[in-house]
């Protein structure tokens, strides 16, 4: 089992130091614990991570490997630390696992040295949304929690704030979960927001990423929770293989399921066959019939947690939402814009361009994960006033569907601007808006080409729009 006093001494490989300050926390937890030495390898140049490399650089027992990795070390090491986005198929984790070094991730180091429940959130989309507010309505609540894995605090973070008494609110992705499965470990609440077709560029097969998403609920014990979302044809299929007891919820009724539910615009909770009214439908920051879900999934957990119904109504009330997700960024002559750069998947646009009644004009596009995108391209035709694309390889494959499927629409005069920048998407939607309209980021693809990740597209657009406003 690991400890920390094990890192004492070790020489320790952290493998992929990232664009977005991602193994920062890692390495100065490596040297906090006592390491004799790290070595920080990534295929990047010391020029591309240099403000990261400006925040280590007061440590001294750090030897970068940049521009390269070298096979020796992931073979003359104690241990490997891999960036939860290098696939376990890489063949530097492989030389590495055929040498017997162990490879973690800042999760499993997480979960092995803090022993505290924890709740765990996980699915295709909304788990940043539902994690930030389960995490909100148990502080509300005064319950002591320590926040991990959300919107961008890593697990190692936070490792030195938890308390004997503090539970874990952590959002999980699938490729967290993956590193969770050599130790057997689930948390002791897990919540599954939904599941639909993602990181295809990463796993290849749908049955390789909704297997590390399974890992959620996998090694839980019989008295373990494991909530579900009734509404989601992936999620369904898990409540047969879950060892513990389930908790569905749903935005409809769900007879004689336990959990919780809606009808007729109010909350309801059932539990032991008894059902009971919480609350009417909550009016809260949180825009779109998708977040609904998130909401239902956060009132589960805190029922489990024993917060009353007329604290819970409040926290959700006062809950001011997540960046990047649906975000209000500001308003100009009237247009009001939206950044909902998190929107990184087909379902997640659709369900974006949706939250909305008043027109709205659209950018979108960006690189490829391997989706299909012809109800994507029906939806960015059909729904909003315009659509600005941004360049990228999913752009390449999603004009031609769209120019289609304007043609079978009547709308063969219909053009879809291609652009280089946010600052030119910004400048092109402005002009096609008008007072009432809403300006929309929800790209449905990835952000890598035009931008460091999809929190550096997010940000761009925000900087771009208060830019905007100023100059009046």
């Amino acid at each position: 089992m690991l400890k920390r006093e094990w890192f004492k001494g070790k020489r320790i490989t952290v493998f992929g130091i990232g664009l977005n300050r991602g193994a920062l926390a890692v390495i100065k937890f490596l040297i906090d614990v006592g390491v004799r030495e790290v070595i920080a390898t990534d295929i990047k140049t010391r020029e591309d991570l240099a403000p990261t490399l400006a925040e280590l650089s007061k440590y001294k027992n750090i030897v970068y490997v940049l521009g390269q990795h070298r096979p020796e070390d992931f073979t003359q090491t104690d241990m490997v630390v891999k960036n939860p986005g290098i696939p376990w198929t890489n063949e530097y984790i492989r030389i590495a696992l055929e040498n017997g070094v162990p490879v973690e991730m800042d999760a499993s180091i997480f979960t092995a040295l803090v022993k505290r429940p924890m709740i765990g959130i996980t699915g295709t989309k909304g788990k940043t949304t539902t994690a930030s507010l389960i995490a909100h309505i148990l502080e509300q609540s005064n319950q002591e929690i320590v926040r991990v894995g959300i919107n961008q605090v890593g697990f190692l973070d936070a490792i030195d704030e938890v308390s004997e008494r503090a539970l874990a609110v952590a959002e999980l992705s699938s490729w967290r979960l993956s590193s969770f499965a050599s130790h057997k470990y689930s948390p002791v609440i897990a919540v599954v927001t939904n599941i639909y077709p993602d990181h295809l560029n990463y796993y290849k097969k749908m049955t390789a990423y909704v297997s590390d998403k399974e890992i959620i609920f996998r090694y839980q014990k019989k008295d373990d929770v494991l909530i579900l979302n009734r509404d989601n044809e992936g999620t369904r299929a898990f409540a047969a293989k879950a060892p513990g007891r389930v908790v569905w919820f749903s935005d409809g009724d769900m007879l004689q399921d336990e959990g919780i539910f809606v009808r007729d615009g109010h909350v309801f909770e059932r539990v032991m066959e008894r059902e009971s009214e919480l609350f009417p439908w909550p009016k809260t920051a949180l825009r779109g019939q998708h977040n609904r879900g998130n909401i239902l999934a956060a009132i589960a957990v805190a029922r489990l947690q024993n917060v009353r119904s007329d604290a819970l109504l409040a926290a959700l009330e006062n809950f001011a939402g997540v960046p990047h997700r649906l975000e209000r960024v500001g308003e100009k002559s009237g247009v009001v814009f939206y950044n909902d750069t998190a929107a990184t998947m087909p379902e997640a646009a659709i369900a974006g361009i949706r939250s909305f009644e008043e027109p709205v004009v659209l950018i979108a596009g960006g690189a490829d994960k391997a989706f299909d995108y012809a109800e994507l391209a029906r939806v960015f035709v059909s729904e909003p006033k315009a659509v600005i694309l941004l360049q990228g390889t999913a752009t390449e494959k999603l004009l031609p569907l769209m120019e289609k499927e304007a043609t079978a629409m009547g709308k063969s005069e219909a053009v879809f601007p291609v652009v280089t920048s946010m600052e030119d998407a910004i400048r092109v939607a402005t002009d096609e808006a008008c007072s009432g309209d809403v300006v929309l980021l929800s790209p449905g693809v990835a952000s890598f080409g035009l931008f460091q990740n999809e929190f550096d597209r997010g940000n761009q657009f925000r900087d771009g729009v208060k830019r905007l406003i100023k100059t009046g």
